[in-house]
């Protein structure tokens, strides 16, 4: 299995391409840039205006994830449609918990 994100000392830090202001609050699973960068695809109803869209992907990927809300932080790119996302935890379970939500099975 490919792990998307890297392991910190606290955790996770997933790469999500958010999109604000969607028709429904959904994870997509991954997508690839053109460079070949793989990122979690997000969508919420959020506006990015004042932290709402953060704040929305971090309610979103904590229920997704099956985690405390608490333990989800927008840590880079606040500002920024392309962020970082740190889950708290340990590493290896978080990664086993967004393989099952992005469809990997081979965990």
């Amino acid at each position: 299995m490919s792990v998307l994100g890297r392991a910190t000392g606290d955790g996770l830090v997933i790469p999500v391409r958010l999109t604000p202001k969607a028709s429904r609050n959904v994870v997509e699973g991954v997508r690839r840039d053109a460079a070949g960068a793989e990122a979690l695809a997000a969508r919420v109803t959020a506006v990015p205006e004042k932290g709402k869209a953060n704040r929305a992907l971090e309610k979103l990927l904590a229920k997704a994830l099956g985690v405390a809300a608490g333990r989800v932080s927008v840590v880079a790119g606040a500002a920024s449609r392309d962020k970082e996302v740190l889950v708290r935890g340990d590493p290896d379970e978080i990664a086993g918990l967004l393989a099952k939500l992005t469809g990997e099975t081979d965990v």
